[in-house]
């Protein structure tokens, strides 16, 4: 065994982009429950990643480029924004499912350094298994609690950080304080930017936190979500963008008006507005997201 399977950690490939993936497993006991490889009625050699009954990813093996779920492709506009076209990132992803930004930056960004932190061993193993990344792809994956990981990265590390963990359902507590900003903070360079992935409904306590306490820590913060979740009219995922440079409110705006499914971009003083007096969370005092209604992912 290598140093890096030791550590719990190595470089992800991938077969020929023509060669047919393996026939799926069906479900598989994993350390988060039970993983099931799904296929795409309406996209070819296209699989969602089931975990518990609870779609956590969406793969196209053909064209990675494609993010079929909404909150997914708002933190692809995210990383799109976060430098020039093309120019390669390094890039910290905390939560891995099945590898659908890795794969995105990938195609998008050839040449990006990537680490990806997740818990859930055996599940990295099915997702490297039956659904390979692209070719060339420089991506390096660490079996550890997100904050964990996070911690033995390197201050200055990281030009994006990605956040989108999620135990069952819901995003666990040590992963939305004041304190886990901070560490995020900490690994980004100057002018990184972060986008955490925050599922809540009405009445939006849990986002308003959560934007509270990355405003606590950034400069500059927004929120992207479908307008009737921002509302409060139902549970949504909502993507919180923050970084101590400017943001690019304009061209995020403009691009996730123009999604298959428009969203909103919050920033500025109606920003405030939203958080009113909704207070930043600390390690003492943080709670997981939400239980997301019932019936939500049938």
């Amino acid at each position: 065994m290598s140093a890096a399977r030791a550590r719990g950690e190595r470089t992800v490939g991938r077969r020929r982009a023509a060669e047919p993936p393996p026939a799926m497993p069906g479900q598989v006991a994993v350390a988060g429950g039970v993983a099931e490889i799904l296929g795409d009625a309406d996209r070819d050699r296209s699989y969602v990643l089931v975990l518990d009954g609870v779609p956590q990813s969406h793969v196209d093996l053909d064209d990675p480029a494609h993010l079929e779920f909404e909150y997914v492709r708002r933190m692809g506009h995210v990383v799109d924004l976060a430098a020039d076209e093309g120019a390669p990132l390094d890039v910290l992803h905390l939560g891995g499912g099945a590898l659908t930004l890795p794969r995105y930056v990938a195609v998008t960004r050839p040449g990006s350094r990537q680490r990806v932190v997740e818990l859930d061993e055996p599940l990295t193993e099915l997702v490297r298994e039956h659904l390979p990344l692209p070719r060339g792809a420089r991506v390096r994956v660490c079996a550890a609690d997100a904050r964990v990981g996070l911690a033995a990265a390197p201050d200055d590390s990281a030009d994006v950080v990605l956040v989108d963990v999620f135990a069952g359902a819901r995003t666990p507590a040590h992963l939305t304080s004041t304190e886990f900003a901070a560490e995020v903070a900490r690994v980004l360079r100057p002018g990184g930017v972060t986008a955490w992935n925050v599922s809540d409904g009405p009445p939006l306590h849990f986002l308003r936190t959560q934007a509270a306490t990355l405003r606590a820590v950034f400069g500059h913060v927004l929120l992207v979500a479908e307008p009737g979740t921002l509302r409060g009219r139902r549970h949504g995922n909502t993507v919180a963008v923050a970084s101590d440079a400017e943001l690019p409110v304009g061209p995020l705006t403009r691009r996730c008006a123009g999604d298959p499914m428009p969203s909103r971009v919050v920033a500025g003083e109606d920003l405030v507005a939203f958080v009113g007096t909704a207070a930043p969370v600390e390690d003492a005092s943080a709670v997981p997201s939400p239980e997301p209604p019932p019936g939500i992912f049938a």
